[in-house]
């Protein structure tokens, strides 16, 4: 029995380190940000949510429009969301479009509070401070695909 207790101990401690090694390795590189970021979208789930949207990236004195894109395992409901925030580690304005990827677990009822730190394959930052409005359940890992206009 001693064993046991030993074991899951020992599962809940590396847990625990892999949340924190997974926390860090998303924290921004660059403590400051070199960009602004708004996105405008709308996502519908049942199990897999779709999200759809646009967004402007503020970068050196100039705006680019992009849409935005993506899938959120383990979400179940409606809601539209307004997106602001902070973007780091970026050389220049090709670097943002790609893949953007995070986890977390989450509950938003009714203009909720949101937060979300993504990252894409180039090393590109985006700390998103969301509103969202409607209902919705979102237990997976979640993605957004940026395209450039």
């Amino acid at each position: 029995m001693m064993g046991a207790k030993r074991i899951l101990c020992s599962l809940a401690v590396a847990a625990m380190l892999l949340g924190v090694v997974c926390a860090v390795g998303a924290q921004p590189q660059d403590p400051y940000p070199i960009g602004e970021v708004t996105i405008e979208s709308k996502q519908i789930a049942a199990g897999v949510g779709i999200t759809w949207g646009d967004g402007t990236l503020k970068y050196k004195g100039k705006e680019y429009k992009f849409t935005v894109r993506g899938l959120d395992a383990g979400a179940v409901g409606i809601s539209r969301i307004s997106a602001k925030g902070d973007v780091y580690n970026m050389q220049k304005v090709e670097d943002f479009a790609g893949n953007f990827v995070s986890a977390q677990a989450g509950v938003a009822v009714i203009k909720g509070p949101v937060g979300l730190l993504m990252r894409n394959a180039k090393g590109v930052v985006i700390n998103l401070k969301a509103t969202q409005t409607g209902v919705q359940l979102s237990l997976g890992a979640q993605g957004l695909s940026i395209a450039m206009k």
